[in-house]
């Protein structure tokens, strides 16, 4: 599903370069969870950053489903984004004037769907991640664990192939945390694809592989009997 070749990551800023990413090779296959670890500043975000075609590396390869990713326009990114892959952030990044269901409902909107068709869709995704009886509340008046639940439901309902997730229980409690986890593990066994960043040792344990980052090059890969089996 996902491969990368050579991937480097250079920031230029003044007179100072810093190599984020030092020709990064990995494979991740469909239906994977797959954690990335390592210290703050080793290239874990810039990395999720670039598998979701938010950044573009300053050298080498990305492939996704075989399509070399570096060869399209911001415009066909974009539009790749939208149908195939879902984020979830450390900070949940809804949007707190609009409710719970058209928080969930955007994407679709921005996809062209029906009213209709958005409704019965958004409402069964609600549903999937216990949060349908909120469907008429605002961010501020959920939980951290809610609103994490409302980010993750708005990242599958287009039935995106992949979610990456950038530390998604860093603000939570540890109860909170592993509802999220044990979602995503969920979503995994229904065939979602799974690449989260984590510093979480605990939230890892739920992945099949974890990829070990340090100075932006791989140092080594674990395979992983996941807790939520």
């Amino acid at each position: 599903m996902i491969k990368t070749e050579k991937l480097s990551m250079i920031f230029t800023t003044e007179d100072v370069q810093t190599k984020a990413l030092n020709e990064v090779n990995l494979e991740i296959h469909e239906g994977e969870f797959v954690a990335i670890m390592g210290p703050s500043g080793c290239g874990k975000s810039t990395l999720l950053n670039i598998l979701g075609t938010l950044d573009t590396p300053t050298s080498g390869k990305y492939f996704f489903d075989g399509q070399d990713m570096t060869l399209l326009s911001e415009n066909q990114l974009t539009l790749f984004r939208k149908g195939n892959i879902g984020f979830v952030f450390q900070s949940f990044n809804l949007i707190d004037e609009l409710s719970v269901y058209e928080n969930v409902e955007l994407p679709l909107v921005y996809l062209g769907w029906k009213s209709s068709r958005r409704k019965t869709k958004v409402m069964d995704v609600l549903q999937r991640v216990n949060m349908s009886h909120r469907a008429t509340h605002l961010p501020q008046q959920l939980s951290g664990g809610q609103q994490q639940r409302i980010a993750i439901a708005r990242a599958v309902v287009t039935d995106c192939n992949l979610i990456l997730a950038d530390e998604p229980t860093g603000n939570l409690d540890s109860t909170n945390g592993m509802e999220v986890m044990e979602l995503l593990s969920e979503l995994n066994k229904g065939g979602t694809t799974v690449v989260i960043v984590t510093h979480s040792q605990r939230d890892a344990q739920y992945a099949h592989r974890i990829i070990n980052l340090l100075d932006g090059q791989v140092v080594s890969e674990v395979q992983n009997r996941p807790l939520n089996k």
